[in-house]
């Protein structure tokens, strides 16, 4: 089921499926609900599901000026409290991931647990697997094709419109986002941070993440790529409600969770 939310920022169109506890999908960069398409149906199984899109994606418009990801957080914000009406599990894929990253350290009161998939805290040129990449991502490139077609079919704003989305999202990888280590200490949600052994961010980057936030675990799936959640749907739908269902992990040879010393 479809429908708006006049939010403060933007109009903004969200699904909802399920019944449980809340759940927000929050998709990647030039995508929209759709991709979710592989997770949907286990993850409503458990849970009361929510997936809006974000300004300038799917169904919901542009709005004057550049894309940020921290106007995209506000306006997540906004989302929890206006139609989630509470806190929520945030799932956040590519630049999903960074509005999941952002909202649990602006608002933990908002977050339950997080999962990240194929996230970045960086800007694209310090992260990519291929720095040069973005300078392939034009609004008429063979690359971006997949995603025009999924923006000409939803968007209230029209094919002619295309362009300047396009060039807004790439303008934006190329300087957000600018996350320090000091900023993601303060996400205190339990948070899995999943990406592909062959993702488009380095497996530094996501080892750096993982480490820079308190309460993480990591996943690498093997064999998969930036699109993990379509390549491995099963194993990354079970990796996401083990983390959303089970307590936190406790080993028999804790190196980095190992308590600390007493004084």
């Amino acid at each position: 089921m479809g429908d708006y939310a006049d939010l403060p920022g933007v109009r903004t169109w969200y699904e909802t499926e399920g019944t449980g506890d809340p759940l927000v999908l929050l998709h990647g960069g030039f995508c929209t609900n759709d991709t979710w398409g592989a997770q949907r149906a286990d993850l409503a199984a458990a849970y009361r599901l929510f997936l809006p899109e974000r300004r300038a994606h799917g169904h919901t418009p542009d709005v004057a000026g550049p894309l940020t990801y921290q106007d995209m957080a506000d306006d997540t914000v906004d989302f929890l409290e206006a139609v989630v009406r509470g806190a929520a599990h945030l799932v956040g894929w590519s630049d999903g991931g960074v509005v999941a990253l952002l909202v649990a350290a602006a608002r933990p009161d908002l977050v339950r647990k997080v999962v990240l998939i194929g996230a970045n805290f960086r800007p694209g040129p310090e992260c990519f697997a291929e720095p040069g990449m973005l300078d392939a991502m034009t609004p008429d490139s063979a690359e971006l094709a997949f995603f025009r077609e999924l923006y000409v079919a939803a968007s209230p704003d029209g094919a002619e419109h295309w362009p300047a989305v396009a060039g807004k999202l790439t303008d934006m990888w190329r300087t957000q986002p600018t996350l320090t280590t000091e900023d993601l200490a303060r996400v205190q949600a339990p948070t899995l941070v999943l990406v592909g052994d062959d993702d488009m961010m380095t497996l530094e980057h996501t080892t750096a993440l993982y480490r820079a936030v308190p309460e993480s675990q990591l996943a690498v799936v093997p064999g998969a790529s930036h699109l993990v959640p379509l390549e491995k749907p099963a194993l990354v739908n079970r990796l996401i409600l083990d983390h959303l269902t089970q307590d936190p992990v406790q080993t028999m040879m804790p190196i980095r969770r190992a308590p600390a010393p007493a004084p």
